[in-house]
């Protein structure tokens, strides 16, 4: 299956071939949400996957979002409409988490939030003419079930570092042995961080997960992590594969 699409068709299409991977056998597509970095590959994807591959995503994924850019509304959301999509795919938008194929599920959305989430000020919807702060909530991350335990992988975690793997504890009752992808910590302060480390280490009952951190986790939270984790934070460029 595929998570996300990135910002460029042409980036997905050229990766793709480099890692001699074929669209065509990919069997589900997952959305982490609806900004353009995400979903501005989709369209290439779609034009080379096999027809009506199922695409599964929060039900909010179709809202219009922005970002405030120099003074203007950008629109930063998904350029494909749910009339197009839904000719290409076959939509599955559920806010509960779904199993996708065997052991592989969406974490559904993230309602409780009660910790910091992955925040950016420039970013807004639009409700009754009204500039509001985007709720984030088609947010959503992939759960993975591993013979050592579950693997969390974020698209960015918009809804939050913390409350994304309380989520998961909670929904699926297993420990989380490893989290990989963006965890928008790029925004946090030093107090988060601090917070973030010391909610990482009791995660499992002491049992670290591993870090495989790439994206909007930013390389200031990046080096504070190693610098407190150590091994346990791992780069995850473009092209690396992680066997469990």
């Amino acid at each position: 299956m595929l998570f996300d699409t990135g910002q460029s068709g042409e980036v997905l299409l050229h990766n793709a071939k480099q890692m001699k991977i074929n669209l065509r056998d990919i069997d589900a597509l997952a959305i982490s949400h609806a900004h353009l970095d995400h979903t501005g590959g989709l369209h290439s994807f779609l034009t080379k996957c096999k027809p009506k591959i199922p695409l599964y995503a929060n039900p909010d994924l179709f809202r219009k979002r922005y970002a405030w850019r120099e003074g203007e509304a950008k629109s930063i959301g998904l350029k494909l409409s749910k009339k197009v999509l839904s000719q290409h795919s076959s939509l599955c938008l559920n806010a509960d988490p779904l199993e996708i194929l065997p052991g592989i599920w969406t974490s559904g959305e993230i309602s409780d939030r009660l910790e910091f989430e992955g925040r950016s000020s420039r970013h807004h919807i639009r409700v009754k003419g009204k500039w509001l702060p985007d709720p984030y909530r088609d947010d959503l991350s992939l759960i993975i079930e591993a013979g050592e335990g579950l693997i969390l992988i974020c698209g960015c975690c918009h809804a939050g570092l913390i409350n994304t793997l309380s989520h998961v504890k909670r929904k699926f009752q297993k420990d989380i042995v490893a989290v990989i992808g963006g965890t928008h910590l790029t925004s946090a302060t030093e107090e988060m961080l601090e917070h973030t480390i010391d909610y990482l280490r009791r995660l499992n009952n002491g049992a670290m997960p591993v870090l495989y951190l790439n994206h909007c986790t930013g390389e200031r939270a990046h080096l504070t992590l190693v610098q407190n984790l150590g091994g346990n934070v791992q780069a995850c460029p473009a092209g690396m594969t992680i066997t469990f």
